[in-house]
C-alpha cells in the first residue's frame, strides 16, 4: 500500500477534524448502503421460501403460483392467504421486517387511506395506502442515486467548459463567457417546468433537462484556476519542451483546479436533490407511482389531515441535505491551506 502524501494526510486530519462532517459521513453512508439493499429491507415478496424440501428466492426471481402447487401461471402473491397457506402446509417462509414495496396497497387498513401509523404500517399510509416506511426507503435510494449521477455528469461538463476557456483564453474564452451569462440569466426554474411538461417524465429525461443548468457552477471556478495555472513556470517549460496542451492540461493544470471541484461537489449533489425533490412535489418530476420525497411532500399538503405524511417527508429530507451539507463543510475544511488542525 503506498503511502499518503504529506498533503493528503494534512486533508484526512483536517478532515477527521470537522467531528460534525466525519460522523455526518458515516451516518449517510450507512443510510445509503442500507437504502441500495432496500428489496431486502421493504418489499411484498419474501427473501426465502423453503417449500417441499427446496428453496425459492423470490426476491431474485418470480415464480409462477403453480410452482407452490397452486392454479395459475402467473407470478404468486406471496400476500394473498391462498397462497400463503399453500406454502406453510409444507414449508415456510422468511419475509423482510417491512412486508409491503413503494407500491404495495394494503387492503386490510383498519380506516380509510391515508392511515394513521400501526403495527402494520409504522409511519402509517399515504392516500393511496402505500406503506410510507417503504416509499421512504425506496425514495432516499432514486434521491441519492439521481444527485450522484447529476453531480458526476455536470461536473466533468463544467471542468471541461471551465478548462478550456481558462487555458486557451482569448476569443474562445470571451465567446464562451458572454454565451453562460445569456444561459445563467434565464429563469432556469421555469425552463425546466417548461420541458418536464413537454417530455415524458423518466429518470434520465429529468437528468438531461436538469443537466442543462447544472454543469455552470463550476466553470467560473475552474475557469480561474486554469487562468492562473497556465503561468506557472513549469507550465510554460512543459509548453516549451514540446508537451501538447491536452496532456498540460490533464496532468500539470487539472490537479489544481480539482480542489475547488471536490469542496463543491456535496454542495452540487444537494442542489440536485432539491431540484428533483421540486420537480416532483409540483407533480412534474418522476413517473405517478415512483417513490419520490417530493411526491410525499405534496401529499402532505394535499392531506393535511395525515400529518404524518408531510412530517415524514419533511425528516427524511432535512436529515439528508443536512448530513450532505456536514459533509460538504469538512471537505471545504480539508482544502483549506488556511486551516491546520492536527
Amino acid at each position: 500500500m503506498m503511502p499518503l502524501s504529506p498533503i493528503t494526510a494534512r486533508r484526512l486530519r483536517q478532515f477527521r477534524a470537522n467531528k460534525r462532517g466525519f460522523w455526518s459521513l458515516w451516518i449517510f453512508l450507512a443510510l445509503f448502503v442500507l437504502c441500495l439493499g432496500a428489496e431486502f429491507i421493504a418489499n411484498d415478496k419474501p427473501l426465502l421460501v423453503k417449500y417441499n424440501g427446496h428453496l425459492f428466492f423470490p426476491v431474485f426471481v418470480a415464480y409462477p403460483e403453480t410452482a407452490f402447487g397452486g392454479d395459475f401461471e402467473t407470478e404468486a402473491d406471496y400476500r394473498d392467504p391462498y397462497v400463503r397457506e399453500l406454502i406453510e402446509e409444507r414449508g415456510r417462509m422468511i419475509w423482510p421486517p417491512i412486508r409491503y414495496s413503494y407500491d404495495t396497497i394494503n387492503y386490510d387498513l383498519p380506516r380509510p387511506a391515508p392511515s394513521p401509523p400501526t403495527k402494520d404500517n409504522l409511519l402509517g399510509t399515504d392516500d393511496q395506502g402505500r406503506d410510507v416506511a417503504a416509499r421512504v426507503i425506496y425514495g432516499f435510494r432514486i434521491s441519492v442515486l439521481f444527485g450522484l449521477a447529476l453531480t458526476l455528469i455536470s461536473s466533468i461538463v463544467g471542468v471541461a467548459a471551465g478548462a478550456f476557456q481558462g487555458y486557451y483564453g482569448g476569443r474562445l474564452d470571451l465567446v464562451m463567457q458572454r454565451i453562460i451569462e445569456v444561459w445563467t440569466s434565464l429563469p432556469s426554474l421555469y425552463i425546466l417546468i417548461i420541458f418536464s411538461s413537454m417530455f415524458i417524465p423518466g429518470f434520465w429525461t429529468l437528468l438531461l433537462i436538469l443537466l442543462l443548468f447544472s454543469w455552470v457552477s463550476l466553470v467560473d471556478v475552474v475557469r480561474a484556476e486554469f487562468l492562473r495555472t497556465r503561468n506557472f513556470d513549469y507550465v510554460r517549460a512543459a509548453s516549451a519542451l514540446g508537451v501538447s496542451n491536452p496532456v498540460i492540461m490533464w496532468r500539470h493544470v487539472l490537479p489544481n483546479a480539482m480542489v475547488a471541484t471536490l469542496t463543491l461537489m456535496p454542495f452540487i449533489l444537494t442542489g440536485s436533490i432539491t431540484a428533483l425533490t421540486s420537480l416532483d412535489f409540483l407533480g412534474l418530476g418522476l413517473p405517478p407511482g415512483s417513490p419520490s420525497l417530493g411526491e410525499m411532500l405534496a401529499q402532505g399538503k394535499n392531506n393535511l389531515q395525515a400529518p404524518w405524511l408531510g412530517i415524514t417527508a419533511f425528516l427524511s429530507l432535512a436529515i439528508m441535505l443536512s448530513l450532505l451539507t456536514f459533509i460538504g463543510e469538512a471537505v471545504r475544511d480539508a482544502f483549506d491551506p488556511r486551516k491546520t488542525r492536527l
